[in-house]
């Protein structure tokens, strides 16, 4: 009985940790949303900037709410020039974490999030590729046209190739269109393992304590490739770093 009810006191103690880093994401995404959208006059680094305290914030925050921390390995491999990066997708939180972490990215997102007031806007303001779904070729087609001309201004693009998130353990068909971004624009690729799922769940509420691993790859050029084979060669090494790291 004891065993039961301190295993209900544990999951209302991780519920209401939960709730208080929501409701801080909420209020955080609300004012920096409004601040990027009324600093459209300023330049674009300076509104990236601003909208990086966002995410420097909601990591912060996720840290004293609910222990979540990180570990980088491989951080020598981020160049200092525009690449394509392609990173395993399990949780909202490497969409923040990556937002702050690396130069500005481009982000590929849904047409949708753009329609929604203040953080749609603010969206389009930091230069996202917005794309419908539901396009398909077409919208395969904006991608990789907008992506090149994305890194040919200096901008990072951010692609997550399986198209969504995954729950651990779960691999998804790899997606071509971040090497064709790769191949058409001669860049190199920087591929990201992270294990971030096993602590903020796909879809879950509840997040978890513990330390998220982040793997940044050897850059893998794109010169002479297909798109094929460098798509391969990113799941390849995504796949068997995250059999390493799973788990930690």
């Amino acid at each position: 009985m004891s065993t039961q009810i301190s295993a209900q006191r544990h999951t209302l103690n991780l519920f209401l940790r939960s709730l208080l880093f929501s409701l801080g994401m909420i209020v955080s995404t609300s004012g920096v949303a409004s601040l990027v959208v009324l600093s459209f006059p300023l330049p674009f680094i300076r509104r990236y900037r601003l909208s990086q305290f966002w995410s420097r914030f909601n990591i912060w925050w996720l840290h004293i709410t609910c222990r979540i921390d990180y570990q980088l390995s491989g951080v020598e491999n981020i160049p200092g020039r525009p690449v394509v990066v392609m990173a395993k997708h399990q949780s909202t939180w490497e969409t923040i974490f990556l937002h702050q972490y690396l130069p500005p990215i481009a982000w590929v997102v849904k047409r949708e999030l753009l329609w929604i007031p203040f953080f749609g806007w603010a969206l389009a303001l930091l230069r996202s590729i917005a794309i419908n779904r539901q396009a398909g070729a077409s919208a395969v087609k904006q991608v990789i046209r907008q992506g090149v001309e994305h890194l040919h201004q200096g901008q990072w693009v951010l692609v997550f190739p399986e198209g969504t998130r995954v729950a651990p353990g779960v691999r998804k068909r790899y997606g071509m269109g971040g090497a064709v971004v790769a191949v058409r624009s001669g860049c190199s690729i920087l591929p990201i393992a992270l294990n971030a799922g096993e602590f903020w769940p796909r879809g879950g509420f509840i997040k978890r304590p513990g330390t998220i691993q982040v793997v940044f790859g050897p850059l893998i050029d794109s010169a002479g490739r297909s798109p094929q084979d460098l798509t391969q060669q990113v799941e390849d090494w995504i796949e068997k770093t995250m059999e390493r790291i799973s788990g930690e």
